[in-house]
C-alpha cells in the first residue's frame, strides 16, 4: 500500500509526524506538505507563480504552496502510478460542520479524492493538541480495515477526534455536518505604520449540534466519521428556480 500524507499545518507540525509513524506501520509512505502553516487555504491552487519542491532532513517533502497545491503536485507530478490512499492531517483542531469549507486538512484529502484516490481528513478536535497518539491509532485502524476491506471506490471521509486518551473514547460515529452560528466580527487594529488591519474573527459556536452531527459525536467523546461529497448542486432548488425562470 503506497500512502500519500499531506496537512495544512506544515511540514513541521507533530501532528503530521505521528500521522506519518503510524501510517509506515501498514504502507509506504510519502509526506507532502506546505512549507509554512496554511490553515483556511481550502481548496485553493498557486497559479500565478512556480511551486519548488524540497526535502527535509526527516525524508518530508514540502512545498511553497497549499495544501491542494502539494496532492496534485505529488500525485501528477512525483508518483509513476497513483498512491493507493491519501490521508491528511492530524490537524491541530477540528474540522467540523462549516469548517470543512475552509479546511486545509479537507482540502488536501478532497484533491485525492478528486483525483480518483480514496482519501481520508484527520484531525484532533481540541487546541491543546495533547492526544496525537489517540488520533494517529484512530486513523490506523481506519487505514487497517481499508486494506482488510477495501472501500471499492473513491471516498472522502471527514474524521474528528477528541483529544482524549485512547481508552477515553466512548466509539465511532457515522455522522453528517453540523452548523455554525455566524462568526465573530473581525478584529481592527493598527500596525506600527499607522495603517488599519484587520483580524478574521473568531468561528462561531455550533448552532446545530444535534444528535447525528459531527459536533455532537465529538461532545459525547466519539470519533466522528463523515462521508463527503464534491456536488455543490442544491437539486432541491432546481424545480424553484424553473419555475421563477419561466415567470
Amino acid at each position: 500500500m503506497n500512502i500519500l500524507i499531506s496537512n495544512d499545518d506544515g511540514y513541521f507540525a507533530p501532528g503530521l509526524a505521528a500521522l506519518a509513524a503510524a501510517m509506515s506501520k501498514v504502507g509506504n509512505v510519502t509526506v507532502v506538505a506546505p512549507e509554512r502553516d496554511r490553515s483556511g487555504a481550502s481548496n485553493s491552487l498557486t497559479l500565478d507563480r512556480p511551486l519548488i519542491l524540497r526535502k527535509a532532513a526527516n525524508g518530508f517533502y514540502f512545498v511553497n504552496g497549499t495544501p491542494t497545491d502539494c496532492v496534485h503536485l505529488a500525485v501528477t507530478g512525483m508518483f509513476d502510478a497513483k498512491p493507493d490512499l491519501v490521508v491528511s492531517g492530524i490537524n491541530y483542531g477540528a474540522n467540523m460542520g462549516d469548517d470543512t469549507i475552509y479546511s486545509g486538512t479537507v482540502a488536501a484529502a478532497m484533491e485525492g479524492y478528486l483525483l480518483g484516490i480514496p482519501a481520508i481528513a484527520v484531525s484532533l478536535a481540541s487546541k491543546t493538541g495533547k492526544y496525537f497518539d489517540t488520533a494517529a491509532m484512530i486513523a490506523l485502524q481506519l487505514v487497517q480495515r481499508h486494506i482488510s476491506r477495501p472501500l471499492g471506490q473513491p471516498v472522502l471521509l471527514n474524521v474528528n477526534i477528541p483529544d482524549l486518551p485512547q481508552d477515553a473514547i466512548q466509539g465511532i460515529d457515522v455522522t453528517r455536518l453540523g452548523r455554525r452560528h455566524k462568526a465573530e466580527p473581525v478584529v481592527k487594529s493598527n500596525n506600527p505604520r499607522g495603517e488599519t488591519v484587520y483580524w478574521v474573527g473568531a468561528a462561531g459556536a455550533a448552532a446545530e449540534a444535534g444528535p447525528g452531527t459531527d459536533f455532537h459525536a465529538v461532545a459525547n467523546q466519539k470519533v466522528s466519521i463523515t462521508p463527503l461529497q464534491v456536488d455543490l448542486t442544491a437539486h432541491g432548488q432546481a424545480q424553484f428556480v424553473q419555475g421563477w425562470l419561466a415567470e
